[in-house]
């Protein structure tokens, strides 16, 4: 337990005392993710912006809580967009503080982004160039665009690659000399510089201070040698979180190394942090409907599952839990549980996936206990399938 909070878990049996439905929910701590954003700004030298990736937890008292300590939003759908915009304060002229990416971007999200006067649309292909060029001048305006890359190598390591390698994603490397000539002969476009998000989930500084330093590099000889005015250099995401008890990511020694190689004058370095800064400011919790022993090996049932949680089976990590009693339980029923024992964690789908942690020791489970999933405030709701069997969604609350 000494994983949730005294504060957390008095929430959690507060709703779990309100009756009817078994709780399945997430509870987010908003200053949490404020406090690591701020962590994060404070070890970055002057000309580095930290854009958060709303994908990561899209909730509005979430992005509420950001707002103040990040620098903008980085967003990939018209939803993200509209949830950006409305959790940002009131400003004056000049553009949005929002960056877009998306490999397949429609015109209504093309549409809306230009619209809004983002400050960089991250274009994906030539094809999306032409459409934002296309939707600028009929709007009489013009739409500041940055060309994502897919280098041929990269110097970083993570868990998920989406660069060095074939990819949906950006211009392959080879090809951006021609795409940079014909984007600069398109009207309605200012191209303000370059997007390369290479890979995600880096618990290294050292290595992701040196991605940065060769993206600073190559956009800027890039910029020189196309002619480009280069103003903004993204680097993308890519800083990873401890799920399973590594060492986390050395924010100081980031930034002390990532100062020794500073962009040209002008020019703005902009990261796209989405679960560092809202992995640990999440709890998912879910009732045990039921604890049954099948052939010697035990099992938690849980009011949820893939269907509200499904990250530890995509990601294929051992995510940790914390099992919070719960003492009321109906004097008319049996309360089964297990001690001292391993056991598996399962949900309530028809399909043996549906599987959220396996052979993991607990001191004890009851049913009517509450089983909490920590580091859940990143890609938890949003990665989930909801409307498999139509169970209820997970609710969603701020501490």
């Amino acid at each position: 337990l000494d994983t949730v909070p005294a504060r957390v878990r008095e929430r959690l049996l507060e709703l779990a005392s309100t009756g009817g439905e078994p709780l399945a929910a997430y509870l987010y701590d908003g200053e949490i993710a404020a406090g690591r954003a701020r962590e994060l700004r404070d070890a970055l030298p002057e000309w580095a912006e930290v854009y958060y990736a709303v994908k990561a937890n899209a909730y509005p008292g979430v992005l509420a809580a950001l707002a103040p300590h990040v620098h903008g939003f980085e967003v990939a759908s018209r939803s993200e967009l509209n949830l950006a915009l409305d959790a940002l304060p009131v400003r004056g002229a000049g553009p949005a503080p929002i960056v877009a990416a998306g490999p397949a971007k429609s015109l209504p999200v093309l549409t809306d982004l230009v619209r809004a006067d983002v400050a960089a649309i991250n274009a994906e292909s030539l094809l999306e160039l032409h459409r934002i060029s296309a939707l600028a001048v009929a709007e009489g305006v013009t739409a500041r665009v940055a060309l994502r890359v897919n280098p041929a190598e990269i110097p970083v390591t993570g868990s998920l690659h989406m660069g060095g390698q074939p990819s949906q994603f950006g211009v392959a490397e080879p090809d951006v000399p021609e795409v940079l000539r014909a984007a600069r002969a398109l009207p309605g476009l200012d191209i303000v510089g370059f997007h390369i998000h290479a890979a995600s989930n880096n618990l290294d500084a050292d290595s992701q201070a040196a991605y940065l330093r060769w993206c600073v590099e190559w956009s800027t000889a890039t910029a020189v040698e196309h002619g480009i005015d280069l103003r903004q250099i993204d680097i993308g995401g890519g800083i990873g979180v401890n799920f399973e008890g590594e060492e986390p990511f050395d924010t100081k020694r980031f930034g002390e190394l990532i100062a020794q190689c500073p962009p040209p004058g002008g020019v703005r370095v902009v990261l796209e942090p989405g679960r560092f800064l809202v992995a640990d400011c999440g709890w998912y919790a879910a009732e045990v409907t039921d604890v049954k022993t099948s052939y010697g090996h035990a099992y938690a049932m849980l009011r949820g599952g893939i269907n509200h949680f499904q990250l530890p089976t995509s990601w294929d990590i051992v995510h940790n839990i914390a099992v919070l009693p719960v003492p009321h339980w109906p004097a008319d029923l049996p309360r089964p549980e297990v001690a001292d024992t391993r056991l598996t964690v399962v949900g309530e789908l028809c399909t043996p996936e549906d599987t959220l942690l396996r052979d993991v020791h607990v001191d004890r489970v009851r049913a009517g206990d509450l089983v909490v999933f920590p580091y859940a405030g990143s890609y938890g709701w949003e990665f989930a399938m909801p409307h498999f069997l139509g169970h209820p969604p997970a609710a969603r609350h701020m501490l």
